[in-house]
């Protein structure tokens, strides 16, 4: 016998299978990079296939990482939106927790990088270069400060926006 989530076409997911890609990311490198590149604006490295914080030999490529892209196009891959009365007076601390969490996600994974927060009307409006670290600010104010917290994903755009009040 169905259930009714299977009688109206609903098909229950984790939050870790909202998030997988499932077109290609017009930012994420295109084939193969020749190794070592090192990328002029940030200073990354494409090293064993991915984007690390190394020193850049002397003979290396050079080639725009994704993130730096992004920056320069000014098209995040993340929006956090944070609103409501208890943002504007945990304002610093709050604007703290993220930079923090940003900085040590940029020094593990050079591709995930805040491009700007800017103040709204409503509170505070952040992007990001990748859907990863949007998720992750998002689930460290929830953590440490609880409130509302939603995700609203777009597979076909690979885009991602975090809405947090409280």
């Amino acid at each position: 016998m169905k259930n009714q989530s299977q009688l109206s076409g609903f098909h229950p997911v984790r939050p870790h299978q909202l998030f997988q890609e499932e077109v290609h990311d017009s930012y994420k490198t295109k084939g193969k990079l020749p190794e070592p590149t090192v990328c002029p604006d940030c200073g990354a490295v494409f090293h064993e296939g991915r984007w690390q914080w190394l020193t850049a030999p002397a003979n290396a490529h050079q080639a725009s990482c994704p993130a730096c892209h992004r920056i320069r196009d000014h098209f995040p891959a993340g929006y956090v939106t944070l609103t409501g009365t208890f943002f504007p007076a945990h304002e610093q601390e709050i604007l703290h927790l993220i930079q923090h969490l940003a900085e040590q996600e940029k020094s593990e994974h050079p591709l995930q990088r805040i491009m700007a927060i800017e103040k709204t009307a409503q509170g505070s409006l952040i992007t990001t270069t990748d859907i990863h670290l949007a998720r992750g600010i998002g689930e460290a104010l929830h953590h440490a400060y609880q409130g509302e917290l939603e995700f609203h994903y777009n597979p076909e755009q690979l885009l991602l926006r975090v809405n947090w009040v409280r």
